[in-house]
C-alpha cells in the first residue's frame, strides 16, 4: 500500500487530495492544521474570523469578518438615536418586566456581549453606565434604577420599526457568528471518497458470477 502522510487529528483534508483515496487512506490524510480548537473557538466568539486567522485560514477570516461585523453594526445603528443613545437594542436584562431573550443570540458575537454585560453589571451595582447610555438597559418606567433613561416604551416609540428591525439584524449577526464558531472548531466541509474497497468487492462478485 502506498505510504500516506499523516498529521495531528485536528486537521481536515481537501477534495483534491482525497478524491482518489480509499476510505482508510482518507482517514489518515490531513492537510489543514486547525491548531487548538478551544482557542480557535474563543477567538472566533470574541471577533468573527479571528479564530480562522489564528488557524492560518486567511480567506475565511476576512470573509467572515466582513460579513458578520458590518451586519451587526448596521443593526446597532438602526437601534440608535440622538435622543435615545447608541445601540439601545443590544442590552442585557433579566428583569421581571423585561427578560431580554434577544440577547442570547446577540451574545454569540462577543464584542456585543462584553459592553452590554458590563453596563448591566454597573447599573445593578448602583454605578453610572460607561460611555453614556451605550448598550445600557433602558428603564422599564420613569425612575427605574435598574435602567437608563429613556424608558423602553419611549425608545420604541421614537425609533418606530427601526428598533425592532435593528434588533433582528443583530440577532442574525449573532447566529451567523455561531456558525462561524462551528466552522473554526470543526473545520470545513470536505469531499469524502466513496467506499472503493466495497465497490471493488461488489465488482469482483459480479465478475465471479
Amino acid at each position: 500500500m502506498t505510504d500516506v502522510p499523516t498529521t495531528p487529528n485536528n486537521t481536515t483534508p481537501n477534495q483534491t487530495e482525497t478524491e482518489n483515496l480509499t476510505v482508510s487512506e482518507y482517514e489518515q490524510v490531513k492537510t489543514i492544521d486547525l491548531k487548538n480548537l478551544v482557542i480557535a473557538g474563543i477567538l472566533t466568539w470574541f471577533v468573527p474570523g479571528l479564530g480562522h486567522y489564528y488557524q492560518g485560514r486567511m480567506t475565511k477570516a476576512i470573509l467572515f469578518f466582513l460579513c458578520v461585523v458590518p451586519t451587526f453594526w448596521v443593526g446597532c445603528v438602526l437601534g440608535s438615536g440622538a435622543d435615545t443613545g447608541f445601540a439601545r437594542n443590544v442590552y442585557y436584562s433579566w428583569r421581571v418586566q423585561d427578560k431580554r431573550l434577544f440577547f442570547i443570540p446577540q451574545v454569540c458575537l462577543g464584542m456585543a456581549a462584553i459592553p452590554a454585560g458590563l453596563q448591566a453589571i454597573r447599573i445593578n451595582n448602583g454605578h453610572p453606565p460607561l460611555l453614556g447610555s451605550f448598550m445600557a438597559p433602558p428603564q422599564i418606567e420613569e425612575g427605574d434604577r435598574t435602567g437608563v433613561p429613556p424608558t423602553l416604551t419611549e425608545i420604541v416609540r421614537k425609533r418606530h420599526f427601526l428598533f425592532e428591525l435593528g434588533t433582528y439584524i443583530t440577532v442574525i449577526a449573532g447566529l451567523m457568528n455561531l456558525l462561524v464558531i462551528f466552522d473554526a472548531i470543526d473545520g470545513p466541509l470536505v469531499y469524502r471518497p466513496e467506499k472503493k474497497e466495497e465497490k471493488e468487492n461488489d465488482n469482483n462478485s459480479e465478475t465471479g458470477k
